[in-house]
């Protein structure tokens, strides 16, 4: 995982706009400050493994995993937004609406989220992947990040702030706010690599309990850990009348639902025998994971 790490953290400016003499060079700079916070880089990381395991060129899907990577970076510059989440801090550094303004977050949100349709799209030609196998993986990138996935949790978290809702309504929410893209991730390299559909389906599920555990395992540290620790302000899920698994079952409880969703989440490899040996290690850390 370290080296898929390692060719994401080399690529990710390359795939950015740059032009120094263009007028809005301002705009480039933010994305490159949305996109070099560093985080666990998790969902790249997905796309590079399981386009491996499935015996695809991990170098030609690069630039899928850039792409989803700067997916993410936007939503996580929209949720900090003052009228979202009004987080002023993004892994220890000042959020983009914090460090350059609303306006110029909001706009920065939108190219990065266009930027990645363009690599997507460009790589038929420059990394000679079928067309299909792009338009595929496109395809679930954008329902993953829109209303049926990432926008459409985000905008049901906001309509149940301060309000009762059950389990099933929860796990619906994060479902498509955390679990969708996550998902994504694994199906893109399932794509690029060329994989049936019983590794598909194994990738989906997968990524689908992988997502719900790593939601669960945040509203845990949200109320066990510190900011400093955490590199965003500690208890804002509280503050804002936000529900959580803790909210809703205790932090013993929520525990348990981890290591659950964790079991499943391993379970679900098992097609892809040995070579998934990396994935249910992943999966661990990040249950076990302090930040």
């Amino acid at each position: 995982m370290e080296e898929h790490l390692a060719a994401v953290e080399k690529a990710l400016p390359y795939y950015l706009p740059s032009n120094d003499d263009a007028l809005q060079k301002s705009l480039y700079d933010i994305m490159a400050y949305a996109c070099a916070a560093g985080g666990k880089r998790l969902r790249p990381v997905l796309v590079l493994e399981f386009c491996r395991i499935c015996g695809g060129d991990t170098a030609r899907a690069i630039p899928f995993a850039c792409a989803v990577e700067m997916i993410h970076s936007y939503s996580l510059v929209h949720d900090d937004l003052p009228c979202m989440d009004n987080s002023p801090m993004r892994r220890g550094n000042p959020s983009v609406h914090a460090a350059y303004g609303e306006t110029m977050a909001v706009l920065a949100g939108d190219a990065l989220l266009n930027r990645s349709f363009e690599i997507m799209l460009d790589s038929s030609s420059r990394c000679g992947i079928p067309s299909e196998s792009v338009l595929r993986a496109a395809s679930a990138l954008a329902d993953a990040s829109g209303a049926h996935g990432m926008v459409g949790g985000q905008v049901i978290d906001l309509l149940s702030e301060r309000k009762a809702i059950n389990l099933y309504e929860l796990e619906q929410l994060q479902r498509g706010k955390t679990a969708a893209l996550i998902t994504a991730a694994c199906e893109i390299g399932c794509h690029i690599a060329g994989a049936g559909d019983e590794k598909l389906s194994a990738a989906r599920e997968f990524g689908t309990q992988l997502g719900l555990c790593f939601q669960i395992v945040d509203d845990i540290l949200d109320v066990t850990s510190t900011s400093v620790q955490l590199g965003k302000p500690a208890g804002s899920d509280g503050k804002h009348g936000k529900a959580t698994y803790v909210s809703l079952l205790g932090i013993e409880e929520a525990v348990k639902l981890a290591d659950k969703r964790t079991a499943e989440a391993i379970t679900a490899l098992s097609v892809f025998e040995s070579e998934a040996d990396g994935l249910c290690e992943l999966a661990q850390a990040l249950l076990k994971r302090n930040k």
